[in-house]
């Protein structure tokens, strides 16, 4: 049986397909339209899924698009009413585009699929499953567990935003949601737009800023009581109730009341280009310390519920990795798993599996048991053989040194990385989801001091204030990292280690912005967050040999089995994917070398 899943029309669309309960490709339009967050119909993920499993649209037995768009448009008919004449000019636009083409989305579905194979005869089904659900599948399908309590949560679907439910074997039940207007995900959102990041892409900024403030400082703890008294009723289970005076989402075009904001924080909403003052750092500590709070308690009623001793995620909010170290930390559930797509993206998948197993009532097939899932470490997007590399040399008269083979050419990159240069990683198949987990991957010496300033500024072109990711041999991460479980995907945050920190000056918080970030807090220092933390990526030998390789070439050399990873792309677009997308962006910027397939490329005649 051959499912396509889609999700479209809203930010990062993406194509998935199943064959017989397998996943063999997904990807996010971005990659190839090279739009960020690309919400267009997935007209190239679509067509490269069905290329990579080898079937024309005729052979598939289902498409399934992710959520239900006209439950969609009850609640959006719904809340208009509810909040009327509020809103009416946001309901005069939104009107003629849901008229014309989302109250068809059947119809609308029909004529891409149709581009996709013109002259098709027959169209396979269309189904429709919930959002949350989509989300849900997404999550529990693919890990392990023959049983888990599913906890999904984001901004919005159709009218939930966020449930719990329960995973066995191929069914999943739902159990309790919580209903818009009132969503952790938008209450997040709101504190991005406040602090001066793009909704739907800036929420990792609000967190990466977060460590910034003051934890000990009286106006985050100020902030706090501020949000949970007057924005934000937070119920002993997690579900919360906002207070629709402060935020226009619902009905207007803007996420908040900038005039009662400003009242209830003291300062004006930040212009995206004005610089970051500690009181922007201080609520963005605040807020992220509220959204742990209901994500813990979402979780506890979640076990309370189940019984389970496994919990599943998925939903934007689970990408709040901050949130599920901390989550993980408190071991209330022995395991923990979290899609690696768990936003928009990742619904394309969710959606084929949920039409699969609950739709079909197909039986799920376990993975072997040294496999940590069934997602073959999001390594399931478009790969590109040496003679596509070899051409790509050609158009753009690029020199490059061909080695025989990777253990070669591992440490020759090993070589380089450690004398401080950075390697752009271009190997084997593209993630799906918004990390890169080391085959679409910048690279560059941990120990380096002047790695993350370097990065930031003159290869990415970004915030100085953004963390990178530290990647880490699988059998290693507890040498280096308060972690003992395996973090394939980037998803959980833990601390440094205490015998690898450097202690504190007495005033530190007391130091501007650029001081702290500055200072050199470990023997790891471009991995290391200011509050000593790392987003972890476990490397293992069986997802990723040739990853795991140039992980182990780099120990050996230099005694550490830690690299700085970073996605590879600049600030405003997506991740590469091919490989003149890559040589375009190494000869862009200041990246020293690229490493595609077994060819090396410089920029000097070495």
């Amino acid at each position: 049986m051959n499912i396509l899943g889609l999700s479209a029309f809203y930010h990062d669309s993406a194509a998935a397909i199943l064959q017989n309960g397998k996943i063999i490709a997904a990807a996010q339009e971005e990659r190839f339209t090279r739009i960020k967050n690309d919400p267009s119909f997935p007209q190239n993920a679509a067509r490269f899924c069905l290329h990579y499993a080898g079937l024309s649209l005729s052979e598939v037995d289902a498409v399934v698009f992710y959520d239900k768009p006209l439950l969609k448009f009850e609640r959006l008919l719904e809340t208009y009413y509810a909040f009327a004449p509020k809103g009416w000019r946001s309901f005069v636009n939104a009107m003629p585009v849901w008229m014309k083409e989302k109250m068809f989305m059947k119809k609308l579905l029909k004529d891409e699929l149709q581009q996709l194979q013109p002259g098709i005869k027959k169209l396979p089904r269309i189904l429709f499953p919930e959002h949350h659900l989509s989300h849900a599948a997404s999550a529990f399908y693919p890990s392990s567990y023959t049983e888990a309590a599913i906890l999904t949560i984001d901004g919005v679907g159709e009218w939930a935003t966020a449930s719990i439910c329960h995973g066995r074997n191929n069914q999943i039940t739902l159990i309790k949601e919580l209903r818009f207007p009132h969503s952790l995900g938008l209450l997040y959102s709101a504190f991005t737009y406040f602090l001066g990041f793009e909704v739907n892409e800036g929420e990792y900024k609000l967190m990466g800023l977060a460590p910034y403030g003051n934890p000990d400082a009286i106006e985050v703890q100020q902030y706090e009581q501020k949000i949970t008294s007057e924005l934000a009723a937070i119920a002993p289970d997690g579900s919360l109730w906002l207070n629709q005076q402060y935020f226009n989402y619902a009905t207007g075009l803007e996420m908040v009341n900038n005039r009662l904001w400003k009242n209830l924080f003291g300062f004006e909403r930040r212009n995206p280009d004005a610089p970051i003052e500690q009181q922007h750092c201080n609520l963005a500590l605040a807020i992220q310390r509220v959204t742990e709070q209901v994500v813990l308690a979402m979780a506890a009623e979640a076990k309370r519920l189940t019984g389970s001793q496994n919990l599943c995620m998925a939903g934007g909010v689970a990408l709040n990795c901050v949130a599920n170290g901390k989550l993980l930390k408190t071991g209330l559930f022995q395991n923990l798993y979290i899609q690696p797509a768990a936003g928009d993206a990742g619904g394309a998948l969710g959606a084929a599996l949920a039409a699969y197993h609950i739709g079909f009532n197909q039986p799920r097939t376990f993975i072997a048991e040294e496999d940590f899932d069934a997602m073959q470490g999001a390594y399931l997007g478009p790969e590109f053989s040496e003679l596509d590399i070899q051409q790509t040399a050609r158009t753009f008269k690029l020199p490059f040194t061909r080695f025989d083979d990777v253990t070669q050419l591992a440490g020759r990159v090993a070589q380089l990385i450690a004398g401080g240069n950075a390697v752009g990683w271009f190997q084997g198949r593209m993630e799906y989801g918004p990390r890169a987990l080391g085959n679409r991957s910048i690279l560059g010496d941990a120990r380096n001091p002047e790695m993350q300033k370097k990065l930031n500024l003159k290869i990415k072109y970004r915030e100085s204030f953004r963390p990178f990711a530290p990647s880490v041999l699988e059998e290693d991460c507890n040498t280096y990292f308060e972690l003992s479980s395996p973090s394939p995907y980037m998803l959980l945050v833990a601390n440094v280690q205490n015998r690898f920190r450097n202690a504190l000056p007495a005033n530190y918080h007391q130091l501007l912005l650029k001081d702290k970030l500055y200072f050199i807090r470990s023997a790891i220092p471009a991995v290391t967050h200011i509050d000593f933390s790392a987003r972890i990526q476990t490397v293992s030998k069986l997802t990723n040999p040739q990853y795991y390789q140039l992980l182990a070439a780099y120990k050996e050399l230099t005694g550490f089995g830690v690299l700085v990873n970073t996605s590879f792309n600049v600030r405003g677009e997506p991740i590469v994917c091919t490989p003149d997308d890559a040589v375009r962006c190494f000869l862009n910027t200041e990246m020293d070398f690229l490493a595609m397939g077994n060819c090396l490329f410089g920029k000097k005649n070495d």
